[in-house]
């Protein structure tokens, strides 16, 4: 039901955009979380968005960097992220729950099959 995308193989300094795309969901209707998991490390929680209003929150480390925003006409959030860095190395996961907008994954119900993403030259 939740279908994250738009990873790939990016320099340091370049951008991607990351969508997440819902089929049986309203977004509008949900919190959403994205998060990534770096090699070795456990998932954290990069950024996310309130349900009904633009209040957005972020990591430290992406702070400036990375934006999340929704275009409900097209039922999807997008992860904007600029001057990538070789730290930014992850699989990219977005989520979706209705209760809380929180950086606590196991309050997340649906769950994207995860998009990666490589920063390297």
């Amino acid at each position: 039901q939740l279908q994250a995308c738009g990873g790939g193989l990016v320099q340091p300094g370049g951008s991607l955009r990351l969508s997440c795309v819902a089929s049986g969901l309203s977004l509008d209707e949900y919190h959403i979380g994205w998060f990534r998991q770096r090699p070795g490390k456990e998932r954290e929680s990069v950024s996310s968005i309130r349900q009904n209003d633009p209040t957005t929150y972020y990591i430290g480390s992406v702070k400036g960097r990375f934006t999340i925003s929704r275009d409900n006409a097209k039922n999807t959030v997008y992860l904007q992220m600029i001057s990538l860095k070789p730290e930014d190395t992850a699989l990219y996961y977005c989520a979706a729950n209705q209760r809380h907008c929180t950086a606590f994954d196991d309050e997340y119900d649906y769950w994207g099959q995860g998009t990666l993403v490589t920063v390297s030259s």
